[in-house]
């Protein structure tokens, strides 16, 4: 359990390494930001979940001979995996728009062009 926030030290270095930026940053506010990142993931989420989820359901309901390994390990990760996709699509999403509202970031120097006050 403890390299699973390890884990992030990858995920920060392979968005910067590939330039890949969030819509907050293309200057879309956040009630708009949120939905719209939710809608394009979901369908990749929930295909990958499900097609995961339902390749183990034939070694979590097996019975016979030698089942009794695989078989704790399939219940294991589907149902791991399940909570998983639920944090993912709800809680990581409104935790993020919890914290931007409590602590808004400037999203850049074009705010600073935006002719307001200094």
């Amino acid at each position: 359990m403890f390299s699973v926030p390890m884990g992030l030290i990858g995920v920060f270095w392979a968005l910067y390494l590939t330039n890949t930026t969030q819509l907050r940053r293309h200057g879309m506010d956040l009630q708009t930001a949120g939905p719209r990142a939710g809608r394009i993931r979901l369908r990749p989420i929930l295909m990958t979940t499900l097609t995961t989820v339902v390749g183990l359901l034939p070694m979590a309901f097996a019975y016979g001979v030698g089942t009794e390994a695989n078989q704790p390990l399939a219940i294991a990760v589907i149902g791991g995996l399940l909570v998983s996709t639920f944090f993912t699509l709800v809680l990581i999403p409104t935790l993020y728009v919890m914290f931007e509202e409590r602590f808004p970031r400037r999203m850049g120097s074009d705010e600073d062009d935006a002719g307001g006050p200094a």
